[in-house]
């Protein structure tokens, strides 16, 4: 009888044991590269995006310069097959990613740009390091954003190693030109919303026609781009 339970005992603690264990086809290991877990792999698609009008700040760091000026020839492919002039393009830099948010807010603050595209790189390292720096710039990121209105893109690469990394920014999988016509279509959007250039009505105008292409005065009163 005292076998019995104590079989019966180990039977328990083995099922819950393993009811906890994360299922090997729901969480590869670090550094798989699953195509099924990639979100280029989800197929975001984007509308003819008319971005003759839109202006754009990109504002990239210089830690892991390598790997961020790849994304930033992403980003400028698709602003160029947008149709975004170059007059309305502003760059800028910054040392790290912690401090793109509040370069972020710095450009959205002068009303000068529809969209603002913040590019980086983290790869995961030996200490806590990583999760706060990815975690503080996500969240200022987004902060950025909500407060003033404008549309920030959070560009920054979270990989857990340098070929990630690359992987991620280079040739057809380069996420910067997702990351690029994300800020057109935004910037379109806040216009549309903001009211510039649609009739009055309900809801958002649309994401087209948005300025008065060829008004003198209508282009004055758009300040000067960048800071």
């Amino acid at each position: 009888m005292k076998l019995a339970v104590a079989v019966l005992g180990l039977l328990s603690c083995l099922l819950h044991a393993t009811a906890f264990v994360p299922s090997t086809s729901l969480c590869p290991a670090r550094g798989s590269s699953s195509s099924s877990l990639r979100m280029s792999k989800e197929g975001i698609t984007f509308d003819d995006l008319d971005g003759s009008n839109v202006r754009v700040g990109i504002i990239r760091t210089r830690w892991n310069g390598e790997i961020v000026g790849n994304l930033r020839s992403g980003v400028k492919e698709a602003l160029e097959k947008c149709g975004v002039k170059p007059e309305h393009i502003f760059e800028t830099e910054v040392p790290g990613a912690y401090e793109l948010p509040l370069a972020a807010r710095f450009l959205a603050l002068s009303q000068t740009v529809d969209s603002i595209v913040c590019l980086g790189c983290l790869i995961k390292g030996e200490t806590m390091h990583f999760e706060y720096i990815a975690d503080a710039v996500s969240s200022g990121l987004m902060q950025v954003g909500l407060s003033t209105t404008c549309p920030t893109v959070f560009g920054v690469l979270t990989t857990l190693d340098e070929a990630q990394a690359k992987s991620r920014s280079e040739g057809e999988n380069n996420h910067g030109v997702g990351w690029g016509m994300t800020a057109v279509e935004m910037g379109l959007l806040r216009m549309s919303a903001l009211g510039q250039g649609k009739a009055s009505g309900m809801g958002f105008g649309k994401a087209e026609g948005l300025s008065i292409v060829g008004d003198k005065k209508a282009d004055d009163e758009r300040k000067k781009i960048g800071f």
